[in-house]
């Protein structure tokens, strides 16, 4: 139904969630992507957004902000649990795809999905995930990326073997969350 199912219609940022990496049936297809329906049967704003009005996303609407979504402030509130992506990123996702298009805002989204996927696949000790999750969505991608390549120096130098996991994530959130601690944010 949606050419980009990595971004939700309501402006959650699917792709960097830890159920769209979860191999099985809770596996999360991503806003309107394959066998979406059986998995979040009504969804409001897929309702409106994707099937009344055939646009991607909220921000392409003229009449977005609408009565469905939350102010800033209080989406700055929302407890995030593990399971979702980060409330925090809806509405600058949204107000950027509404000033610059969805065709600006795919290339970063694609930029953190990639490091995202670096992440869970040389770090991911199975505790993780969330964790890396959250990171690839609050974190600017520019210093995520430094990150994981701080990461990868430090396990070089100090000889860390490739399958020793559990050390490469406690180092590689070691980092993040100094990261995170420095950007004045909680991941």
């Amino acid at each position: 139904m949606k050419r980009y199912p990595t971004i939700g219609a309501c402006g959650l940022d699917c792709g960097l969630c830890p159920r769209y990496y979860t191999a099985g049936p809770s596996r999360c297809p991503g806003c309107a992507g394959p066998d979406f329906a059986s998995k979040h049967p009504s969804c409001s704003f897929i309702t409106c957004c994707v099937k009344k009005r055939n646009l991607e996303v909220c921000g392409e609407c003229p009449d977005f902000p609408c009565p469905k979504f939350k102010s800033e402030e209080e989406y700055q509130q929302v407890k995030e649990s593990s399971s979702y992506p980060p409330y925090r990123k809806v509405m600058p996702n949204l107000n950027f795809i509404k000033e610059h298009g969805i065709e600006k805002f795919m290339p970063q989204q694609r930029r953190r999905i990639r490091l995202l996927e670096r992440l869970i696949h040389g770090f991911d000790n199975g505790r993780s995930r969330s964790c890396y999750c959250r990171s690839a969505a609050l974190l600017d991608p520019a210093s995520l990326a430094s990150a994981l390549d701080a990461a990868v120096r430090r396990i070089k130098a100090d000889h860390i073997k490739p399958d020793d996991v559990k050390t490469k994530a406690k180092i590689l959130r070691g980092i993040l969350d100094e990261l995170a601690s420095k950007e004045g944010m909680t991941r």
